[in-house]
């Protein structure tokens, strides 16, 4: 890992940026999986080309955004998919699901969008998680799946100065009282950095602690955020569901992913031996990961 040294804040100091130099680019399919598994996170190079990203750009160019409590330079945009045709076919977006499927099965489910645009001057995002068990007034209900998968599209290179992706590898294997998902951190001593070029996507589990660095560069970083879970994985409690009409309106091949966000496998009443009980399930093979 190459070290480069940053100042967050005049009053914070992040101490040494270790940037992740990991050439994924040379992993087998079972590399990624066994990486994303293990250590909480994998990046997907070259996932969107520049005509996919300047489309994004320029649909997404005036929506109108938000910002965070701690600052007025992190801004965002929720459910972008309903306001861009190009976020709505990026949920379907054939490359990534061909590689969700293989890390949690053909029934999936799209849990929200996420657009964000973080502008020079804007702080460090705090290590956190965002897989919460029983809820939040930040994540709601959706942080309560029990499997779920953020996808970070990049749609700016990230150079160390440009706020980029900070985290705690295998952070979301620990039992520990100092993994409580509810416990937020300004560093951690073993995070690592990514610096993905544009069109990079990253996927972490929610239970991953991770945020970003500050955004030192004289422009801003924008980002999309997308949520996929197994459809048993439901919340613990009822999530809005989506429009109907919104649905109805989205392309054909993302329709699928848009059931119910309150789609789950919850069977309270477990028989010691079902029927039709398999002998093999190829998803749980300890070999899953040797190809």
């Amino acid at each position: 890992m190459q070290n480069v040294r940053v100042h967050a804040d005049p009053e914070i100091e992040l101490g040494q940026m270790n940037i992740d130099e990991t050439d994924f680019e040379s992993f087998t399919l079972g590399q990624r999986i066994h990486h994303l598994e293990v250590e909480g996170y994998v990046v997907l190079a070259d996932m969107l080309d520049a005509g996919q990203i300047d489309r994004l750009r320029e649909e997404l160019a005036d929506a109108p955004m938000e910002h965070k409590d701690y600052s007025e330079a992190q801004t965002y945009h929720r459910e972008p998919q309903w306001r861009s045709r190009a976020v709505a076919e990026l949920i379907a977006h054939p490359p990534m699901i061909d590689f969700l499927e293989q890390v949690m099965g053909p029934d999936i489910i799209f849990t929200r969008g996420l657009f964000t645009r973080t502008l020079s001057g804007s702080p460090e995002i705090s290590l956190h998680t965002d897989g919460q068990p029983f809820g939040s007034s930040i994540f709601g209900y959706e942080g309560s799946s029990p499997r779920l998968l953020r996808v970070l599209y990049y749609l700016d290179d990230l150079p160390p100065e440009r706020a980029p992706f900070r985290l705690v590898p295998r952070s979301h294997l620990s039992f520990h009282a100092e993994a409580n998902p509810y416990v937020r951190y300004t560093s951690h001593p073993g995070e690592i950095t990514l610096c993905p070029r544009a069109g990079s996507a990253v996927v972490i589990p929610v239970s991953l602690f991770h945020g970003t660095h500050p955004n030192r560069h004289p422009s801003p970083r924008s980002l999309i955020q997308l949520g996929y879970r197994p459809d048993w994985a439901g919340p613990i409690k009822t999530m809005e569901e989506w429009g109907p009409k919104l649905v109805a309106a989205a392309p054909q091949e993302t329709r699928r992913f848009l059931r119910s966000p309150n789609t789950t496998g919850e069977a309270w009443d477990q028989p010691h031996k079902p029927r039709g009980m398999k002998s093999e399930a190829p998803g749980i093979n300890p070999q899953r990961w040797d190809h």
